[in-house]
């Protein structure tokens, strides 16, 4: 029998941003989960979206992928997120010209 190891990175929009990466780097995992939406996130997401269709999204998971995509890829951990919010193909472009900045 495999044994999947799972670790939740992230309760909230505003949560601890190291957690997620210490779970990363504290030993062996295969997944992240990292929650972001609440009622008030939603409503915050919204008044972003209006302001700006470009975003509508959880910003900060940006940042995250940034500081961890080429680990996350080299030890195959799969990331679960809710971080696109109102706007996940905005939240996915901006995973993508990430990840080709990176060269990843």
């Amino acid at each position: 029998m495999r044994t999947i190891r799972i670790g939740n990175g992230q309760g909230f929009w505003g949560d601890n941003v190291d957690a997620p990466v210490e779970l990363l780097r504290g030993g062996p995992i295969d997944y992240i989960g990292m929650d972001y939406l609440a009622e008030v996130t939603l409503s915050i997401m919204m008044r972003q979206k209006l302001k700006d269709p470009r975003l509508g999204y959880a910003t900060d998971f940006i940042g995250f992928i940034r500081r961890v995509l080429p680990e996350i890829k080299e030890r195959n951990v799969r990331i679960l997120a809710n971080a696109g919010g109102l706007n996940p193909r905005a939240c996915r472009e901006r995973i993508f010209e990430v990840a080709r900045e990176l060269g990843v």
